[in-house]
C-alpha cells in the first residue's frame, strides 16, 4: 500500500509585526492538542511579511545593548530569538516562510531538514531565472558573494520553528548597518536586483509553494479559516 503524504496546510499571514509572528509560531506548535484527532500533528507552512526588525539567534556575539539601541534608532524592532545564527534583518519586500513540521512525518533529522529547505530555496531562483544561487561554505542560500535567503531553524521533539527569509523586492539598505549573518566582507541581494525587474513577495510565494510540495514529498491545502487552527 502506498505511503500517504502528509498534509501541510497553507497559513497565508500578510505583514505584521515580528511578536505576532512569534506568536502565530507558538500557537501552531501547540495546536495539535486542541484537536480532536489528537496525536495526529498537523502541519503548516505560513508566509508572511515582518515589519522591519533586526533579529539576532543563539549565538549573539558582537551586539551589545548600544547595537540594539543604535538599530532602533533606525525604525526597526529588534528581537533575541531561539533560533540557530546570528542577526538578520526581516522587513517588507521579504518572503518569510516558516515551516512547522513534525519531522517524523518526514525525516527525523534536522541536518536532512536544513538540507531540505536549501534545496527548496536554490531551486525556487532557479525556477524564477536566477541559475547560479546555491550554497557555500556559509550558512544560507548564496549568489556569489551576496546572500539572497537567511536560514535559521529550531526544532523541539521534532517539531519544526522558524525558516527563511527570501529576499524579493526588499530594501538592502537596511542591511548596510549589521554584518549580516555575522559574516564580514559578504553582501547581500534580492530576486529583484537579479533580475532587473520588481519581484513581489506574492508572486515568489507560489513558486515557492510548488517547489515545497515536490521538495517536501507533501500535499498543500489553503487555510480556509482561522477555526481550521485554533
Amino acid at each position: 500500500m502506498a505511503i500517504r503524504q502528509p498534509l501541510v496546510t497553507i497559513v497565508r499571514a500578510g505583514r505584521h509585526s515580528y511578536t505576532a509572528g512569534l506568536e502565530l509560531q507558538r500557537k501552531l506548535a501547540k495546536s495539535t492538542k486542541n484537536r480532536p484527532d489528537f496525536g495526529v500533528f498537523r502541519n503548516y507552512i505560513v508566509l508572511q511579511e515582518h515589519d522591519p526588525v533586526y533579529t539576532i539567534g543563539i549565538r549573539t556575539r558582537g551586539y551589545t545593548t548600544e547595537d540594539e539601541l543604535r538599530l532602533r534608532h533606525l525604525g526597526a524592532d529588534f528581537h533575541r530569538t531561539d533560533r540557530g545564527g546570528l542577526i538578520t534583518f526581516h522587513g517588507p519586500g521579504q518572503l518569510v516562510a516558516y515551516p512547522i513540521l513534525d519531522l517524523r512525518q518526514f525525516k527525523p533529522s534536522m541536518r536532512w531538514y536544513v538540507a531540505t529547505l536549501e534545496q527548496l530555496v536554490i531551486e525556487t531562483c532557479q525556477q524564477m531565472g536566477i541559475p547560479n544561487a546555491g550554497r557555500t561554505q556559509d550558512t544560507g542560500i548564496w549568489v556569489g558573494d551576496r546572500k539572497i535567503c537567511a536560514i535559521g531553524v529550531h526544532g523541539s521533539r521534532y517539531v519544526t520553528t522558524h525558516g527563511i527569509g527570501l529576499n524579493c523586492c526588499t530594501d538592502l539598505k537596511w542591511f548596510d548597518h549589521i554584518v549580516p549573518c555575522g559574516i564580514e566582507g559578504k553582501g547581500v541581494t534580492s530576486i529583484t536586483e537579479q533580475l532587473g525587474r520588481h519581484t513581489s513577495v506574492d508572486v515568489a510565494s507560489e513558486v515557492l509553494l510548488a517547489k515545497f510540495a515536490k521538495i517536501f514529498d507533501c500535499r498543500l491545502a489553503e487555510q480556509c479559516d482561522d477555526n481550521e487552527i485554533f
